[in-house]
């Protein structure tokens, strides 16, 4: 079994299949950054914006509420959730705009 830091970069590869899907010719990149107790997915182009946070311990996934903070909920679990976030991800047009995470 994949560990939730793994996971976290599967889903990196997920949301930048998904961007260029679209035939966008764009620099654009999802990178990890961790921190104490999540690890944070930042989408870089010519600036830095958070995606999402991914508990370190649990690969709960959450929409971020600010630069340094998740939004409260869990909207899916890496765990559990990587295949359903695959199938979203060759499917949604625009899921690395973090559409996916709102509720």
């Amino acid at each position: 079994m994949k560990q939730v830091a793994e996971l976290t970069l599967d889903l990196c590869d997920i949301l930048r299949k998904n961007y260029y899907k679209n035939g966008s010719t764009l620099d654009y990149n999802f990178v990890v950054e961790p921190g104490r107790k999540y690890l944070k997915i930042v989408m870089v182009n010519n600036q830095k914006s958070v995606h999402a946070f991914v508990d370190k311990k649990t690969g709960d996934l959450y929409k971020a509420a600010t630069w340094s903070a998740p939004a409260k909920g869990v909207r899916f679990n890496l765990l559990s959730d990587i295949e359903k976030l695959r199938k979203m991800g060759e499917t949604t047009n625009a899921m690395w705009a973090s559409g996916y995470l709102y509720r």
